[in-house]
């Protein structure tokens, strides 16, 4: 990086910084958690790609197309279930979340079942989203190590500190309108990045050409994930529709923008517009993997630049090889971008969860002063705890956007359960789906420890089903009242899903599933 990057850089995070200060004014916590519901779905739909297609997808998806050993297009199957777990949420849970009026989901959980779910349902969120995000800070850090020239340590400084400040001062507004910034400037350097590696390339027909075939398959029918093998199918869509459902549904981090939204009309036209417009973005990095992967592969300078046995340096290595100068200090802004997206995300749910949680739990009923003072302070806590995990992210997976997943993995299938019977049943109690939850859990953890020849998407579904089949034999041979004086809501479920959005979802399902199944015949 030369003086023209650093100044794109450095103007970038000060841009940020004014921004999250300008933002300051808040006068409840539902201003701060929720932006005062006031929200349109735009910059809300914009907010949820970039958490979701992150620095992680920006270095870790083109790494996983281009270079990683049995990888390719097949990553395209990961969004096969979106548009159906999108009609899932519309129909149960986030209407009925929304209509609770709660700033923390897990507010929902105890009135249904009781303080002692929301309190183990809102350790297990705490602990996997900082863990996770952990992972996602690691990934920049090994960005900012290549093309600053600096340590992972200080990296991780960088990046956290920026995000830190701005998310804590602007709260939620600060956080979706930097994140709908953001998803823009990771587009189109992404679009940089397939221009200029298509053109060091030679064009498209040289792509045609090189490019390994067996990385253009999108789409695997004969693989069922029981025998060590994995994306196939229908763990991808199973596992798929339980992981997206959960994560953006029942994950405080994505909900949380949801219950922003200004009204109903607005929460359905996000859900719907996140459900079509992530496959083509997501189109975009795979595109831009494959071409950067088969120059690497064609190009014996430019591969033995990249570390052995680490795929993740494939980007890092092309944007500083074949970028020029200003371009690079942008790449580095989208990169940041991506991180601080999901970092500022993680920092503002993590602290709403933790100070309803401790309000709740001691029963105060804090002053708005006080409460802005606490919600800042533990996201300060969170922030910090969030960037020292992220020192140690491990050797989970061949790739960093295959660890993240593999991780919420193992959670995401028991909290989707939990939510599901909260809205849908009346008739659990607390002790049985808490039950449940740790059965469900469990069991997954049981399933990576010592039965690996079961493709990690599958975990989804274990969890998910077993938490369900756990809660409703415990509620049969375990039957409990509620003790005296302790009344809890039956919440009146609602949906607010419609023909047309069935229809529309479904129709981009199949659209998705017959572009997966052509793909290879377009570059032959």
């Amino acid at each position: 990086m030369n003086l023209l990057d650093y100044i794109v850089v450095v103007g970038y995070l000060g841009a940020l910084l004014v921004m999250g200060f300008s933002m300051r004014q808040q006068e409840s916590k539902g201003d701060y958690f929720l932006g005062g519901r006031s929200l349109g779905w735009k910059p809300l739909t914009l907010s949820v790609m970039a958490t979701q297609l992150s620095a992680i997808s920006f270095i870790s998806a083109p790494a996983f197309v281009g270079l990683r050993e049995g990888g390719g297009m097949i990553w395209l199957s990961y969004e096969l279930a979106i548009p159906i777990a999108m009609i899932l949420l519309l129909g149960t849970v986030l209407p009925t979340l929304y209509k609770s009026g709660v700033v923390s989901i897990y507010d929902y959980l105890e009135q249904r079942f009781g303080r002692a779910t929301r309190v183990l349902i809102s350790v297990v969120f705490q602990f996997s989203r900082a863990f996770a995000t952990g992972i996602m800070i690691y990934a920049v850090s090994i960005i900012l190590q290549g093309t600053m020239g600096i340590e992972a340590w200080q990296a991780v400084i960088l990046t956290g500190i920026i995000t830190v400040l701005y998310s804590l001062q602007g709260g939620m507004k600060a956080v979706v309108y930097a994140d709908a910034i953001q998803m823009v400037i990771i587009v189109l350097g992404t679009i940089a990045c397939i221009a200029i590696g298509l053109d060091a390339l030679g064009g498209l027909d040289v792509l045609i050409a090189e490019v390994p075939k067996e990385r253009l398959v999108a789409i695997n029918f004969t693989s069922f994930g029981f025998n060590g093998d994995g994306f196939g199918f229908l763990p991808m869509l199973f596992g798929g529709l339980v992981l997206y459902a959960s994560y953006y549904g029942c994950d405080q981090t994505q909900a949380q923008r949801a219950l922003s939204a200004r009204n109903e009309n607005d929460l359905r036209k996000m859900i719907v517009a996140n459900g079509i417009v992530r496959f083509p973005i997501t189109l975009l990095y795979c595109f831009s993997g494959l071409i950067v992967g088969t120059l690497a592969l064609t190009n014996l300078d430019f591969f033995e630049k990249i570390p052995a046995n680490n795929p993740d340096w494939l980007m890092p290595t092309f944007i500083l090889n074949y970028l020029p100068h200003g371009l690079i200090g942008l790449l580095i802004v989208a990169i940041l971008s991506a991180a601080m997206s999901s970092l500022s995300s993680a920092i503002n749910s993590l602290s709403a969860v933790t100070v309803e949680d401790y309000c709740r739990i001691t029963n105060k009923d804090l002053e708005h002063s006080n409460y802005l003072r606490l919600a800042k302070f533990t996201g300060l806590v969170w922030g910090a705890i969030t960037l020292v995990l992220s020192l140690f992210a491990g050797n989970i997976a061949p790739t960093i956007i295959e660890a993240i997943n593999k991780v919420g993995s193992v959670f995401y299938g028991p909290i989707l359960a939990l939510f599901l019977l909260a809205v849908l049943s009346q008739t659990l109690k607390g002790r049985h789906v808490n039950l449940g939850l740790i059965a469900g859990v469990g069991t997954n953890i049981i399933v990576w420890l010592f039965v690996p020849e079961v493709f990690w998407f599958w975990w989804n579904v274990i969890g998910f089903v077993v938490t369900c089949s756990v809660a409703w034999v415990t509620s049969i041979v375990w039957p409990t009242h509620h003790p005296k004086g302790v009344a809890l809501q039956k919440l009146t479920f609602h949906s607010i899903l419609t023909w047309k959005d069935i229809i529309l979802l479904s129709a981009f399902f199949a659209f998705m599933v017959i572009t997966c199944m052509i793909l290879p015949s377009l570059f032959s």
